[in-house]
């Protein structure tokens, strides 16, 4: 990048090194919705533009939670791979599980960042028929129809689901840990 006025990145982390190194940098395109990997406040102070790409993934990031969340409560994997094994036919019963299968009707959906990405969740969630509770910095007037705005503590005592859709910041560093874990229901499950 030594003689760049542009940068394109996506995982490579851009620091203050790297921009101070750069007299002739002006822009920094991040190809993600997450541009913790680039130091904004450096940037901001040389008159670097940086930009990211906030609503490409919107559908196929909730769509990912829902697989990741229906793996978890009916282990579609490993039911398909038992029954491919024969495990079913040599059932005696009508039904064959391994697992118990875990209804998400009725069950709380907490969901920390209702941005873009969080509201496409808790739109996939409520069809479900999932109860919401939601966090984010700025809520509007009226949150819209069945979600339900609640602190990090709220949503990591209330929820049997919690799915994290916020952007890395010193705020959410290291949000989950021994302290929020602690405070979740046992069986509680968590998409990252």
């Amino acid at each position: 990048c030594k003689d760049s006025q542009v940068i394109i990145t996506n995982k490579s982390v851009v620091n203050r090194q790297m921009i101070e190194s750069l007299p002739g940098l002006r822009y920094i395109g991040v190809t993600a919705t997450g541009y913790n990997v680039v130091d904004v406040v450096a940037a901001k102070e040389r008159g670097i533009t940086v930009t990211n790409v906030p609503g490409y993934s919107t559908p196929s990031v909730a769509q990912a939670v829902f697989a990741l969340l229906l793996e978890l409560t009916n282990h579609v994997g490993h039911h398909a791979d038992t029954v491919r094994k024969g495990r079913w036919s040599a059932c005696p019963d009508f039904c064959y599980w391994d697992h118990p299968i875990i209804e998400l009707s009725g069950r709380t959906l907490g969901i920390i960042g209702y941005g873009d990405i969080g509201a496409a969740v808790a739109r996939i969630a409520l069809a479900f028929g999932m109860k919401i509770l939601a966090s984010r910095r700025h809520w509007p007037v009226q949150p819209p129809a069945g979600i339900h705005p609640a602190t990090h503590e709220e949503i990591f005592m209330q929820s049997d689901v919690i799915s994290l859709h916020c952007p890395l910041t010193q705020e959410t560093q290291h949000l989950i840990n021994t302290r929020t874990l602690s405070m979740m229901k046992a069986n509680a499950l968590l998409i990252n």
